[in-house]
């Protein structure tokens, strides 16, 4: 999906050689051009791995439709599959933090995580809950996953899949405090599949927003 790159990524696609397709200047923001990603799409399993992003080895794929497989030979076929990631700041490759079994409460709490790029969900389970909310700009996979979750327990590969690079001009980096207020809003939707989860999320929210506005203060003083 491109939204009008002038950096030399599309001719860098044209020379590659395996299978592919581009849909060109894509504008409406990141959730539009997600969802036009899965309603192009032939396959069965629907990944997003932004432009700053990377898978962390050649077996990554092969990985993920061997967890998919182990579900469904256990008699518990799965919708989606997650694994970890490590983030890349400043030319260094963070370790990756320990990933904790996944619980709709756990994730509602906000003690457990979901990494978008290392997300594979199958394309029919997007027609069970919906794509994603174009109206939003930061928690748009956060509000995703809330909805799938509620239906349909994950999978999770315990390991690093992805590298995240973080840099200043990272949405969710750039703009921290108006991430977290969206990503509030969003949760507030859902209170009510887990109240007391969400009471526990609002007691780390608003730790992390007083942190979070100490941090601004300080660097405009």
């Amino acid at each position: 999906m491109d939204g009008g790159s002038t950096d030399g990524t599309l001719e860098m696609i044209a020379a590659y050689p395996g299978n592919k397709r581009v849909l060109r200047d894509v504008g409406g923001g990141i959730s539009r051009a997600m969802n036009q990603g899965i309603e192009a799409a032939r396959g069965e399993v629907i990944a997003h791995l932004h432009s700053d992003d990377y898978y962390v080895g050649p077996d990554v794929l092969a990985t993920v439709a061997r967890r998919f497989e182990e579900a469904r030979a256990a008699g518990e076929p799965v919708d989606w599959v997650f694994g970890n990631i490590q983030v890349l700041k400043d030319g260094r490759l963070a370790p990756p933090n320990a990933m904790p079994p996944f619980s709709y409460g756990s994730f509602a709490a906000g003690r457990a995580s979901i990494p978008h790029p290392a997300v594979f969900i199958r394309k029919a389970a997007f027609d069970r809950v919906g794509m994603f909310d174009e109206k939003l700009k930061y928690a748009m996979d956060i509000d995703l996953w809330l909805r799938l979750g509620a239906v349909a327990r994950p999978a999770m590969v315990d390991r690093p899949l992805t590298v995240f690079r973080e840099h200043a001009g990272s949405v969710s980096s750039a703009n921290k405090i108006k991430a977290r207020r969206e990503e509030f809003a969003v949760r507030r939707r859902y209170m009510h599949k887990a109240p007391l989860a969400f009471g526990i999320y609002c007691l780390r929210y608003l730790k992390r927003m007083r942190a979070l506005e100490a941090e601004a203060a300080y660097a405009t003083a």
